[in-house]
């Protein structure tokens, strides 16, 4: 099995994951993020290859894995961590990763679906999701404790109707999702929804974000959010 993942320290307690041999449409971020008393893993990549191991924890401590939404990029290897939250309004669809509502059916017939096989013999045809039971189910205004910080929990529809995404109000950290990134914006999706996205940018133009960390693409600031926020209004709309 090839090196499946490639990792990079972003600061002392955030380490970026993403898998560079996936089809870029589908190569998602997944953040690590250590706190005192637990540890946060946002999004879990596609799953073809194992996560867990790549993951480093101290003895002892808990990981808090958050889904952002429940799309094949995003909860590929959920069911590999034992405490697995996620948006309460898709929890359903995580006991059985339905590829009508994860999507896994459009990466059956991707062209170039991976740039190296993850084994020999591998095919894109035979990718499924396994089933990942949310453990803890999140809400807006739910709050994700790692003992020295807070996420406050923000429900962010319009890529998905289920998107989340959460933010450290004491500071600004803010691990975006799929709701915002520093990427062409996603609104077409059978389950997108053009007016929510714009109703979520509006309220992000507000959101005293300092770094975002976002499911696609490179981190960006509360300057550099705004402008997306702004730029996505201006294509959709009157801004």
């Amino acid at each position: 099995m090839i090196d499946w993942f490639s990792k990079s320290i972003v600061d002392a307690h955030t380490t970026m994951l993403t898998e560079p041999f996936v089809h870029d449409f589908v190569r998602a971020n997944i953040w690590h993020f250590s706190g005192r008393d637990a540890d946060l893993l946002v999004d879990t990549g596609m799953g073809i290859c194992p996560l867990a191991p790549q993951i480093e924890m101290p003895d002892g401590k808990p990981l808090i894995v958050v889904a952002t939404h429940i799309h094949l990029d995003h909860v590929g290897s959920l069911h590999e961590f034992p405490l697995r939250a996620g948006p309460r309004m898709s929890a359903a669809t995580f006991e059985t990763m339905d590829e009508a509502v994860t999507y896994a059916y459009m990466f059956h017939n991707l062209e170039g679906a991976v740039s190296k096989l993850p084994e020999p013999g591998w095919k894109a045809a035979d990718y499924k999701i396994p089933s990942a039971p949310l453990t803890r189910t999140l809400d807006e205004g739910d709050v994700v404790d790692l003992g020295d910080r807070q996420f406050r929990v923000l429900h962010l529809p319009g890529h998905s109707p289920d998107s989340i995404a959460l933010f450290d109000e004491a500071d600004g950290l803010f691990f975006a999702g799929d709701a915002i990134y520093d990427a062409m914006l996603i609104d077409d999706l059978p389950d997108s929804d053009r007016a929510a996205y714009r109703r979520t940018m509006q309220r992000l133009l507000d959101l005293p974000v300092s770094i975002g960390h976002g499911g696609h693409g490179p981190s960006f600031d509360g300057k550099r959010m705004r402008e997306i926020a702004t730029a996505y209004l201006r294509r959709t709309g009157d801004a």
